[in-house]
C-alpha cells in the first residue's frame, strides 16, 4: 500500500522511531539482540526491554553539548527500575526523586545521600526524617515543610540540608506540562522565598540553594533556553535579596523527545552553547553556585521497547484489529490516557517484521475490557498475524511504573535491561 492510498484510507500517521534500532533477520534487534529472543528467554510477554547502549549513547551526546561545569542528574520518576538506576549510576552526577519510595529504591541500590535530592509536594513526616537521616538535600515546598525539616533536624540531632524549590512567575514556553508559573501546588512563590531561606538559616539548617523547575516535554530550543535565561536572573536576584552567594542551583529539565509524527528532536547543541555563555558572564551571586539540571525523560526514555504478543486478528464493520496481550495496563501514555487532550500515535512496529513494507491499515488495541485500550490507530504496517509481536516505542519513561499495572488483575510486565 502506497503512502498516498494511506491516507486516502484514513491511515494515520505513526510517531517516529528513535535512532539506534536495526533488525536481525528481519526482526526487530534491542541491544544486539532480537525481540522475539529476548520474549523467550523472558519467558513470557509483555515486556519492557532497555537498551545499555542507548542509555550510554544519550549520556554521552548530552556531555558533550553541555558545558563542563554543569552537573547532570536523573530524574528517577522517569524509570525507578532498579537495574536501570544501576546502571545511570555509572553515568550522571546525582538523582533526584519525588517519594520515600523512590528513595528507599536508591537507598537499596547503595546510592550515597549526599548524590539525592526531595522535591514534590506533600511530603510526610516520616519521608522528611528518612531523607534528613541518610543525608539527602530536600527540596522544600512550603513554609510547612520547611518548619517540619527543622523540627526533625532537631529532634535527630542532625543538620538538614535544605534547598528552596520556587515557583517562579513564568513558565516554560511550549512545555508538555507546566510545572511553574500562576497558581501551583509546587514550590514556594518566588517573592516569599528570600524570607523562608532567612528563617531556614536562622533556624540552622544548611542551606543548599534553590529548585526552579517550570516545564517539561520542550521539543523547542529556543524555549528552554530562554526559560533557561530567567531561570539565572531569578536565581541570582533570591540570592542578592538574601544577602549570600546561591550555594547550588537546579536549574530544573523539560528536554522532550520526539512521540509523534512531525515532532522534531530537541537541538540540546544549542542549548549547551547559549547555557555555556551564560555561565561565562554570571553576576557574582551565582559565580561559585554548583549548577545541575535534572533529565528523566530525555536520558531513558527513547532507550526502551514496550513487546507484546498478538493473540488475536479480528475483523469490525471493515477494520482489522490486532489484540495484543499488552495494553494501557503497561503504556498508559501510548493509549493516550496519561494527559494527552488528543490521542496520537506512539512509534510502533511489527518487531517480528521490522524491515517488511506496511501492507495494510490496522488497529493495535490490548487485552482489557475497556474501549480505551488502543496502542494503535489505524496504522500502517506490514501483515501480522498471531504469534507475531508488536513493539511500542519510547517506552523507556513513564511506562511501567506510570501506568494502573493491576487494573482487571493484569499485574506487571516484565523488565529486562540488555
Amino acid at each position: 500500500m502506497s503512502r498516498r492510498e494511506a491516507r486516502n484510507s484514513g491511515a494515520k500517521p505513526l510517531g517516529p522511531i528513535p535512532a539506534g534500532f536495526d533488525g536481525i533477520d528481519g526482526e526487530l534487534a534491542i541491544g544486539g539482540h532480537r525481540a522475539s529472543d529476548l520474549a523467550e528467554d523472558a519467558g513470557d510477554t509483555p515486556l519492557f526491554v532497555y537498551s545499555r547502549a542507548l542509555l550510554d549513547a544519550r549520556m554521552a551526546a548530552l556531555r558533550a553539548a553541555m558545558p563542563d561545569k554543569l552537573a547532570l542528574h536523573y530524574a528517577v520518576k522517569a524509570n525507578p527500575h532498579p537495574d536501570v538506576i544501576r546502571h545511570m549510576a555509572r553515568l550522571v552526577d546525582g538523582f533526584d526523586l519525588a517519594s520515600g519510595g523512590e528513595l528507599a529504591i536508591l537507598q537499596d541500590v547503595g546510592i550515597d545521600g549526599a548524590h539525592i535530592s526531595f522535591a514534590g509536594p506533600g511530603k510526610r513526616p516520616r519521608e522528611i526524617r528518612a531523607a534528613i537521616e541518610a543525608g539527602v538535600t530536600l527540596n522544600c515546598e512550603s513554609e510547612t515543610e520547611a518548619a517540619r525539616a527543622l523540627e526533625i533536624g532537631a529532634e535527630l540531632g542532625i543538620q538538614p540540608k535544605v534547598a528552596v524549590r520556587v515557583n517562579p512567575d513564568f513558565d516554560m514556553r511550549g512545555s508538555g506540562m507546566k510545572m511553574g508559573g500562576g497558581a501551583k501546588q509546587f514550590g514556594l512563590d518566588a517573592e516569599r522565598v528570600p524570607a523562608l531561606i532567612a528563617k531556614l538559616i536562622a533556624g540552622g539548617a544548611d542551606w543548599r540553594g534553590l529548585h526552579i523547575y517550570t516545564g517539561s516535554q520542550a521539543l523547542e530550543a529556543e524555549a528552554v533556553i530562554e526559560t533557561q535565561g530567567h531561570v539565572l536572573d531569578l536565581a541570582a536576584r533570591i540570592a542578592c535579596e538574601v544577602g549570600r552567594p546561591c550555594p547550588a542551583l537546579n536549574l530544573g529539565g523539560g528536554f522532550g523527545i520526539p512521540y509523534f509524527a512531525g515532532n522534531e528532536p530537541l537541538d540540546i547543541t544549542a542549548i549547551g552553547a547559549a547555557l555555556g555563555e551564560r555561565f561565562d558572564n554570571l553576576p557574582e551571586e551565582l559565580a561559585e553556585t554548583d549548577m545541575a539540571i535534572e533529565l528523566g525523560r530525555y536520558l531513558v526514555g527513547e532507550a526502551g521497547v514496550y513487546l507484546a504478543r498478538i493473540v488475536d486478528r479480528k475483523e469490525s464493520h471493515g477494520e482489522t484489529f490486532l489484540i495484543t496481550d499488552g495494553g494501557l495496563h503497561h503504556q498508559l501514555a501510548a493509549s493516550g490516557n496519561f494527559g494527552a487532550v488528543v490521542r496520537r500515535n506512539y512509534p510502533v512496529a511489527i518487531a517480528s517484521k521490522f524491515t517488511a513494507q506496511p501492507v495494510e491499515i490496522v488497529n493495535v488495541v490490548g487485552c482489557l475490557c475497556t474501549p480505551l485500550d488502543r496502542l494503535a490507530d489505524k496504522a500502517e504496517l506490514p501483515r501480522a498475524d498471531v504469534g507475531d509481536l508488536v513493539a511500542v516505542f519510547c517506552a523507556g519513561a513513564y511506562g511501567a511504573s506510570a501506568s494502573p499495572m493491576h487494573f482487571l488483575g493484569q499485574g506487571p510486565a516484565i523488565e529486562l535491561l540488555v
